[in-house]
């Protein structure tokens, strides 16, 4: 592994290490307030490693949700990362399958911008590990810190840190929103179908949300895809 190429990745994967930060500090805190031990909150950011995903889970967690459907969940919300990983190993130098799988574990949201951002016709495999390992090892070293600070609050203040959970996922929603129609139409179709479901009593909460954030996915997408087929036919049209 090339020494200098790795210590690069290192320090491009800085500023993710530091926007982890705040976000997994406080997984961290609300991880204890929901009744997770240090070591199980450890655990999940360490074999897990998906932001969302472990902030939903403590949700499912606290509702007593079946294992199988918080598993179930969690791939659903995390199957971009098939795309995600596709799209960089066009990008990155040839390696043997079991080293990318390494790395590609290390694939979130903000490595793969880093990584696909890169001006470099092919990204070495040093640098690839050097982004991934700073930004892991922050998010799991976090998530213990925010764990230990949430067991030295006072007990009133760990009941209202379960607010906070919510909170976060308003925070992590409203940004993805602005300008963006097909968002606001996922994010609203689904709170209808998930809402209908809690309030009927048809679905337990893990099948609710699973059912939701698949329904209107698909929905939403035969929506888009429809409406670009009658813009190129229209468009064929004219040019008649």
């Amino acid at each position: 592994m090339n020494k200098n190429s790795f210590v690069l990745g290192l320090k491009a994967g800085l500023s993710i290490a530091i926007g982890y930060f705040p976000v997994a500090l406080t997984f961290g805190l609300l991880a204890k307030t929901s009744g997770l031990s240090i070591w199980e909150a450890t655990a999940m950011s360490i074999f897990v490693y998906a932001g969302a995903s472990q902030y939903m889970s403590l949700t499912l967690i606290s509702k007593g949700v079946d294992p199988i459907l918080i598993v179930l969940n969690t791939f659903v919300l995390n199957i971009r990362h098939f795309l995600m990983t596709a799209a960089l190993n066009e990008k990155m130098q040839s390696e043997k399958r079991w080293i990318k799988g390494i790395y590609a574990f290390g694939i979130t949201d903000e490595s793969f911008s880093v990584l696909a951002t890169r001006k470099e016709e092919k990204i070495g495999t040093a640098f690839a590990f050097g982004v991934a390992l700073i930004a892991y090892s922050s998010w799991v070293v976090f998530t213990a810190v925010g764990h230990v600070i949430g067991a030295n609050l006072p007990q009133f203040l760990q009941a209202a840190m379960s607010i906070a959970l919510y909170a976060m996922f308003v925070g992590l929603l409203v940004p993805s929103m602005r300008g963006n129609r097909k968002v606001v139409m996922l994010a609203l179709i689904a709170a209808v179908i998930n809402g209908f479901f809690y309030w009927t009593g048809i679905l337990s909460t893990g099948w609710s949300i699973l059912v939701a954030t698949l329904a209107s996915s698909i929905f939403v997408e035969i929506i888009y895809v429809r409406h670009e087929k009658r813009k190129r036919s229209g468009g064929q049209l004219k040019g008649v």
